[in-house]
């Protein structure tokens, strides 16, 4: 029996180390992590090959419901996927397991609540920006990628590989970039 940690953060930003001191002082001899956003499974290599891996008997370790997914069914899919393979899930923070007959149960309700909790803080945020916008002081979000920088090396010709490494993205933004067409104008 195996117990095997997986630890998310939704953005490069974010730090990790919390979530694996965690996992690591739960007893998980294999931690795998990744940064993406938990908000569906698309990009999730990570856990999937957790996934992929569980053998009847293993453990598949969280700290929070949260850094599983961030919707009901899609956690309730993950379980389900943990418990067609024969493993069990288990939270750490409120600390549940799939592993008894009310552990399902809890998990679906917490699994809600997280569901509940992200909707409640996207509203919230929602309102934040109008508000800021009413008041004349929203600026935004900063840009993270400078497109300006990604069309002047794809027209001097360096392909979206080493465009991606000189400004520092994946080479799928590249393509997202390069999609819109035209560059943005700059002062003339």
């Amino acid at each position: 029996m195996a117990r095997i940690g997986y630890a998310r953060v939704s953005t490069v930003d974010q730090d990790l180390e919390t979530q694996l001191a965690k996992l690591k002082a739960d007893g998980c001899a294999i931690i795998r992590s990744e940064k993406v956003s938990g908000g569906s499974r698309d990009g999730r290599a990570e856990l999937a090959t957790v996934i992929e891996f569980l053998r009847p008997g293993d453990e598949l370790v969280v700290t929070r419901l949260d850094r599983l997914g961030r919707d009901t069914r899609d956690v309730l899919n993950i379980v389900h996927e943990c418990e067609q393979r024969g493993a069990f899930v288990t939270v750490l923070d409120p600390h549940v397991t799939t592993r008894g007959d009310m552990g399902q149960m809890v998990l679906t309700v917490l699994g809600m609540v997280a569901q509940m909790e992200r909707r409640f803080i996207k509203e919230r945020q929602r309102e934040g920006i109008e508000k800021a916008k009413r008041e004349g002081v929203y600026r935004g979000g900063v840009a993270r990628i400078d497109r300006q920088a990604v069309f002047n090396a794809h027209v001097a010709g360096a392909g979206p590989a080493e465009i991606a490494r000189r400004v520092g993205c994946s080479r799928m933004q590249v393509y997202r970039i390069l999609s819109t067409a035209m560059p943005p104008q700059t002062g003339v």
